[in-house]
């Protein structure tokens, strides 16, 4: 058994049951966390539907909330779940807001980590979650 995330008429990604009950709950945390719907429908006869507006919404708070948490075990926490989005956003053909590290809204750094996590430049950040991004995407069945 397997579930479909659409975009209109294209299919973006078809997970196994386990996954996508996964995937799912984890939207469920990033929306309550960002204060943000995510543009990902609710899960009907194995489809959901997915808003474009509102997921490039999500997805670029997703990424600003990612880039500004400095504390490692939040960064591994998230980083499976901000590829996973990353993948579905490509796929949608949406161009995401890669602002540089640290360049928050309000121009500050959240959750720090003490004792400070190793700093990283923005171009090996956003390689990084790119790169993570791309070898997750292979494993996506569309």
């Amino acid at each position: 058994m397997s579930q479909y995330y659409d975009m209109g008429d294209q299919t973006l990604w078809n997970p196994s049951n386990g996954a996508s009950r996964l995937f799912m709950s984890q939207v469920s945390v990033y929306q309550a966390e960002l204060g943000l719907p995510s543009g990902i429908g609710p899960m009907r006869a194995d489809e959901c539907e997915i808003d474009p507006l509102v997921f490039k919404e999500f997805v670029d708070a997703l990424l600003a909330w990612h880039r500004t948490t400095s504390h490692a075990v939040m960064v591994g926490l998230s980083e499976g779940f901000v590829a996973t989005v990353l993948v579905l956003a490509e796929r949608a053909g949406i161009e995401v807001n890669w602002l540089p590290a640290g360049v928050a809204e309000d121009g500050v750094f959240k959750d720090v980590q003490v004792p400070a996590a190793p700093d990283s430049s923005e171009g090996a950040w956003a390689a990084a979650l790119q790169q993570k991004s791309r070898e997750l995407g292979r494993f996506m069945a569309a």
